[in-house]
């Protein structure tokens, strides 16, 4: 790309119907310039190379390139600029939460040619003075009270410090009966859309799923009429295969490996809830590994990510990247609005009352969203203390 000397509006997966309404619109002289991808222009942007008056991103909110890639933006110290979410949809709430990171506009398709022109020309003007005037409190992230946090800590610490005996002799035994590291990780989207490291204990074999190929005379799902098993293993989801990717925009991570997570949860789901491959006797898991999934041990990690402040004890649960995205309507999106926790509204209520359907789910969430408070927490903890480390079933 030839280099710009004056002022740019950087477009990021801008279509080019979107393309034609911008470049019919006076923007103030400034010139419209494609990127391949954000890594692309915050590179050009830390050179000093570029004098950019606004970004321009097609995306649904909660889509790869919309509220997460303005906080990847942010944290290359590109919040000063103005950030534009071209969508395909909009809501009161959906506004709420661009306002919240930091969004300077959020569109609606089809784009209006005067709205985007009167809009983007006041806001790229005033940007800095209205920066000066937001309050600076306001953050996509969300920033428990003093008493939630400060309970999230001690009982976090306390559980860690009491059970570390356990802990310390489950990664023993796990290192004498395979090698490999103790844990592994997915990444989750949690409160304010923040993506983290979601931690549990290691329950296969290295490479378990490498040796899939060797044990498909032992499944008991037969998915292609020829008692052939799909092999998961390094393989791609339809939509990173749509979008071209070489690697999965959903990993789950372990040993040096890594695995499709929508890959792996659409297959389960195809199979009427069994896994994607599923075994008696699943020689892939260790003895200590079928012990740690029976007894939730393998959930135990998480209590470093409340520890760290990833998750807090009461919240809505964190949901895989690709589960997440598919929640930008005013209708779910206020979930993320809580804290995310261990355990939550829907857990309690689930208890003893059989399979919750995923609607119910969602509602739920959206509940405790409204009235989360450290003694709402209190008494959900009171309700039902078992469910505190309530295997996920996920």
């Amino acid at each position: 790309m030839q280099e710009v000397n004056g002022g740019i509006i950087a477009l990021l997966n801008v279509s080019p119907t979107s393309f034609d309404v911008l470049s019919q619109c006076d923007l103030g002289g400034n010139e419209l310039v494609h990127f391949t991808n954000a890594i692309d222009l915050s590179r050009r942007y830390e050179k000093g190379k570029l004098n950019i008056a606004a970004i321009v991103s097609e995306s649904e909110v909660m889509g790869t390139a919309g509220i997460s890639l303005w906080e990847t933006l942010k944290k290359k110290g590109m919040d000063a600029i103005p950030f534009f979410l071209l969508c395909e949809k909009i809501s009161d709430n959906l506004n709420r939460i661009c306002l919240q990171a930091g969004v300077a506009e959020l569109f609606a398709k089809p784009l209006e040619q005067e709205q985007i022109e009167a809009r983007m020309k006041f806001l790229m003007k005033y940007w800095p003075e209205l920066q000066k005037n937001t309050d600076k409190a306001v953050s996509i992230t969300y920033k428990p009270d003093f008493l939630k946090r400060s309970f999230d800590i001690i009982s976090s610490g306390i559980a860690l410090i009491l059970l570390s005996p356990v802990i310390l002799v489950v990664v023993i035994i796990m290192k004498l009966e395979s090698k490999g590291p103790v844990l592994y990780y997915s990444l989750r989207v949690g409160t304010g859309y923040k993506v983290f490291k979601f931690y549990k204990f290691r329950s296969m074999f290295v490479n378990a799923d490498a040796k899939l190929k060797d044990l498909k005379h032992l499944n008991q799902y037969n998915t292609a009429g020829n008692g052939e098993a799909e092999t998961l293993a390094n393989s791609l989801c339809a939509d990173c295969i749509a979008a071209n990717e070489s690697k999965c925009r959903n990993p789950m991570y372990s040993d040096k490996n890594t695995w499709c997570e929508k890959q792996y949860l659409g297959n389960k789901k195809q199979m009427a809830g069994s896994a994607f491959f599923k075994l008696k006797n699943d020689p892939r898991i260790t003895k200590v590994g079928h012990f740690i999934r029976n007894t939730s041990i393998d959930e135990l990690p998480q209590l470093w990510n409340v520890l760290k402040g990833d998750m807090s004890i009461v919240g809505n649960r964190p949901l895989p990247l690709y589960e997440a995205e598919k929640l930008t309507t005013d209708k779910y999106a206020q979930r993320f609005l809580a804290p995310a926790g261990l355990t939550g509204l829907w857990q309690v209520e689930k208890r003893g009352k059989g399979e919750m359907s995923e609607e119910e789910r969602l509602m739920l969430d959206n509940t405790y969203a409204q009235n989360h408070s450290f003694w709402y927490d209190m008494r959900l903890i009171f309700k039902t203390i078992p469910a505190l480390f309530q295997k996920e079933n996920v």
